[in-house]
């Protein structure tokens, strides 16, 4: 008989095992709280999206841990164990706290872009902010609101054209719901979603075994971080003005 393959699935159930499950079999708690952001941030970690919103509740666990408790003791450490990673704390409510994670390097160049920054100074950004600069600017506009400013699907990598659909500063047919709101022609956006679910499946079978030293990922050596995905993929090489209907867009 060849070798055996061992399976994470619980008792009665089919299929791979869910992210709650995967950082339950981490026994160290700072593990756990890695786990749980390597699995929430595997599309930036993987160099494919420059951020991503990861909302972190105050509750306990089934298996006796509390991730927001968890961060609030645990979170300096991150910056060494995840070392492409940045966090900012967008709003922290006694319930919950909201994260900004992303990879510095990407997100720069995400918000550097000229049609991004278009966009941005449409919705009230200062056009010659910093990358720090704007960050700052979300994050004092989530902390002052209940709702997401529309142009956060900016920041976190969605293709321009769908944030602006959405936005109604052009106008395209709604398209489907994917991940998030697709317009115009969906093919371009329902392929950076698929990427996007490919690296979450990817991180969980990477990190299901629970061993420890799955957290230790270099994205010099890790195959998972091989894929590269240039940020001209998420928007048209022309910015179009806003004043009219734009096909362009839906290229």
């Amino acid at each position: 008989m060849g070798s055996s393959r061992q399976i994470y699935v619980k008792a009665g159930s089919s299929g791979p095992p869910s992210p709650q499950q995967i950082i339950e079999r981490y026994s160290n708690p700072q593990d756990c709280l890695t786990a749980h952001l390597m699995l929430e941030c595997s599309e930036v970690m993987a160099g494919i999206k420059p951020a991503n919103l990861v909302s972190i509740v105050n509750r306990t666990r089934p298996c006796g841990r509390n991730l927001y408790h968890l961060w609030q003791s645990h979170h300096r450490e991150l910056s060494k164990r995840i070392a492409n990673l940045s966090f900012t704390v967008l709003k922290d409510k006694p319930q919950a706290m909201l994260l900004l994670c992303y990879d510095n390097y990407r997100l720069e160049r995400q918000l550097a872009h000229a049609g991004i920054r278009v966009l941005l100074k449409k919705a009230g950004y200062a056009c010659e902010a910093s990358c720090d600069g704007l960050v700052a600017e979300l994050q004092r506009r989530i902390t002052g609101n209940d709702s997401f400013p529309h142009e956060i699907g900016l920041f976190i990598g969605y293709p321009a054209k769908d944030v602006v659909a959405f936005m109604g500063l052009v106008k395209l047919p709604f398209a489907c719901q994917g991940p998030w709101k697709i317009y115009g022609n969906p093919a371009q956006s329902l392929d950076l979603a698929e990427q996007y679910r490919c690296c979450r499946q990817r991180m969980n079978s990477l990190l299901a075994s629970g061993d420890r030293t799955a957290l230790e990922l270099a994205n010099t050596i890790e195959p998972f971080f091989c894929r590269q995905h240039e940020i001209d993929c998420h928007y048209p090489t022309e910015v179009p003005a806003f004043n009219k209907p734009i096909k362009e867009m839906d290229s």
